[in-house]
């Protein structure tokens, strides 16, 4: 049975320049200063250039589930444009962070794109997306609010 998923995203506009977003963004070990439902990060592999191949443990609160650990995987970086990485744990996954310059602001896109493996996640997926979708932006919204206060804009 082929596995089946949900694409969950969420747009930011930042105002500030795509580098200092870029900063914040790709160093997940400053996520507990500024995102409420992170609470610890911890690095497995640090990886080569540009953070490829860096692994990180990530545990969040509040996120789909009552609690949730995923590892991290950095599987492209092009600075300050995209950011993609692979997750394992709770849940599998593939992520997108897309950054653009705009008018003094940085447009922020994500994506994450979550695999329901399991056959019962397929079979209850029409009554879980939307409960996804919901926790999701939750917890989106309020990582947009700190990363803009972590960035005093």
């Amino acid at each position: 049975m082929p596995v089946r998923h949900i694409d969950l995203v969420s747009h930011w506009q930042i105002a500030a320049p795509a580098d200092r977003v870029w900063d914040a963004l790709t160093e997940p070990q400053t996520w507990p200063q500024w995102w409420p439902q992170v609470s610890s990060v911890r690095t497995i592999a640090n990886g080569g250039g540009g953070g490829l191949g860096r692994i990180q443990r990530i545990e969040w609160r509040g996120m789909l589930a009552q609690s949730m650990v995923i590892e991290q995987e950095v599987i492209e970086s092009i600075r300050p444009e995209r950011w993609r990485a692979r997750s394992q744990g709770t849940w599998h996954a593939e992520s997108i962070w897309l950054l653009r310059s705009e008018g003094g602001f940085t447009n922020v896109t994500y994506v994450w794109r979550v695999g329901l493996g399991r056959p019962w996640m397929q079979w209850l997926e029409p009554l879980l997306a939307p409960l996804f979708r919901w926790k999701y932006a939750t917890v989106m919204r309020a990582g947009g609010a700190g990363l803009a206060d972590y960035l005093g804009v």
